[in-house]
């Protein structure tokens, strides 16, 4: 790994790295927060923020005003990019679809299913970088906006006893049933809806085998609200299984990092209590 960039932040350090990654063939970067704490040596746990539609490793740590609640918590925060992205990475002209769209799962129709393989690199090889190279414990606790709160909530859906905590901001809950999610799910995974159930956060809630409480808070005056996002199908979702969920709606909120850094402070409070 290389650092690329290093800030002082809130008596931690800001950092962006790059590297090789073997999951997606091609190089990566994430942002990395590293608290007070573990600027000093003590091992701290790890939130990981998955961005959304169009975002990069860039986004999230520099709009959200998330490391004053990072160093209070003693939290590493990692926000990876939200695809892979380069020479021989296929891409689209559009924004809902290949590099800043890889929509957090693992592809299996050509050509993309050799470079976009977004569920095991933020699941399995992006832990296993940060808590080999930095002061982290095995405590994860994972978040997201829009494209990202689906991604956080599928890989933790689909990886229990992974991860010890899980919120997401406006998250697509069910992408099998809106347009976002259809027009990527027919690309990276085919026409065959069926095999689209285990990238739904609706459909796996019915199944999960934990039921780590799930916080969302969603803007009301949010564009994407009705065609794209639709919580009530979530909320439906966990009423019947009995999984915890507190969904909160906010009049007057949009779509925007306004909106998340205005509730950041209660989703680092919710993790704390995983964490």
């Amino acid at each position: 790994m290389n650092r690329v960039e290093r800030h002082a932040s809130f008596g931690g350090r800001q950092e962006v790295w790059k590297h090789q990654s073997t999951t997606l063939g091609c190089e990566m970067k994430f942002g990395v927060y590293l608290p007070p704490a573990a600027v000093e040596g003590q091992r701290c746990p790890v939130l990981y923020y998955l961005a959304g539609l169009t975002c990069n490793e860039q986004t999230f740590i520099t709009k959200a005003g998330a490391q004053e609640h990072a160093a209070r918590h003693g939290f590493i925060l990692v926000a990876p990019d939200t695809s892979p992205r380069g020479p021989g990475v296929p891409n689209e002209d559009t924004y809902d679809l290949g590099e800043g769209a890889g929509f957090y799962l693992n592809a299996t129709q050509a050509p993309w299913a050799q470079h976009y393989r977004m569920a095991d690199y933020v699941a399995q090889e992006l832990p296993t970088l940060i808590e080999q190279n930095f002061p982290a414990t095995d405590a994860r606790g994972i978040f997201g906006h829009s494209m990202g709160g689906h991604g956080a909530l599928v890989t933790a859906l689909r990886n229990p006893g992974r991860y010890r905590s899980v919120s997401a901001f406006a998250p697509v809950v069910a992408p099998s049933q809106v347009p976002w999610g259809q027009k990527a799910f027919t690309a990276y995974l085919g026409a065959d809806v069926s095999a689209w159930k285990e990238w739904d956060a609706v459909e796996l809630v019915a199944t999960a085998q934990e039921r780590l409480p799930i916080l969302v808070d969603q803007g009301e005056t949010d564009e994407f609200l009705r065609k794209q996002l639709r919580p009530e199908l979530l909320e439906e979702a966990c009423n019947a299984a009995g999984h915890p969920l507190t969904l909160r709606r906010h009049a007057g909120y949009d779509h925007s990092y306004y909106f998340i850094a205005s509730f950041m402070a209660d989703h680092f409070a919710h993790h704390a209590r995983g964490l």
